[in-house]
């Protein structure tokens, strides 16, 4: 048998063509984004690609205008809100969201409001599952919705679950947005939460993001970090005492808890 060194086979040229082709090399640049370790501005990336400045400033450019990619305030890219919302669709579907649902319509039965999951993904949570209390309140969390972390119980929940480094990383460039009158207005007042977080096991959220909701939430954290998640049990601030949300703590943390060892059964070794 003979192996003609000259020619090329249909599979490397098939994957030649996808990373020179306009959709391959857009894809390259999400992946370059999405997988630093830091944010990156137009230099660094430039350094990284092997796009010519005009070339790669376009690409940008479109990604950014199709909210694939966002720029902040100081010039550097960060994955966009669209393409969470599309890795949420995914994430809805998956093993972890599978794992977790009976233990949010247990917490549900016994509440009676509703519950949320979510998952931290930079400094913003997607809701991957929700179970509606008996008596349905409206609110703006939906599945695949995005909501920032420093003002949900939920997000609170899982950024609390970061080491110091990566946690003040995280909320340092932040834009702190007053969505109501109770919330927090800058990272100082949001790492003292999260220290009171970290003692007691589980965050509150009282009316921070949303005028009239509150909830209490627990982190779940994946055993090598690299999965932040939370549970809350959420309802209205007018039904909901402070009394309900401390006397459901103990059982949220315990769904949380029951979540993760699930998960560490489903994905260990298999016998």
């Amino acid at each position: 048998m003979s192996v003609d060194l000259g020619s090329e086979s249909g599979k490397n040229k098939g994957h030649r063509d996808r990373e020179t082709g306009t959709l391959g090399k857009l894809v390259s640049l999400l992946d370059l984004v999405a997988l630093a370790d830091s944010p990156m501005r137009f230099t660094d990336i430039l350094s990284l690609s092997d796009q010519p400045r005009g070339t790669l400033h376009r690409q940008l450019s479109h990604l950014v205008e199709e909210g694939l990619l966002e720029v902040d305030r100081d010039g550097r890219y960060l994955i966009g809100l669209r393409l969470l919302t599309l890795a949420s669709r995914s994430w809805a579907r998956n093993e972890f969201r599978a794992v977790a649902e009976p233990h949010l319509y247990r917490l549900q039965e016994v509440t009676g409001e509703t519950v949320h999951l979510g998952v931290l993904r930079g400094t913003e949570v997607i809701y991957l599952d929700k179970v509606e209390g008996r008596q349905s309140v409206r609110m703006y969390s939906q599945v695949g919705n995005a909501s920032p972390a420093y003002c949900t119980g939920v997000g609170k929940a899982a950024l609390s679950a970061l080491d110091d480094a990566e946690l003040e990383a995280r909320i340092s460039s932040l834009e702190y947005r007053p969505y109501t009158e109770h919330t927090l207005r800058n990272a100082s007042e949001l790492l003292s939460d999260i220290y009171e977080i970290r003692k007691r096991g589980y965050a509150f959220d009282l009316e921070e993001h949303e005028s009239g909701i509150c909830c209490v939430a627990a982190p779940i954290c994946s055993d090598d970090g690299h999965m932040l998640a939370g549970v809350s049990v959420t309802g209205p601030a007018y039904r909901v005492t402070s009394e309900n949300l401390r006397s459901w703590a103990p059982l949220v943390v315990a769904a949380a808890d029951s979540i993760m060892t699930d998960m560490r059964n489903r994905m260990g070794p298999k016998r």
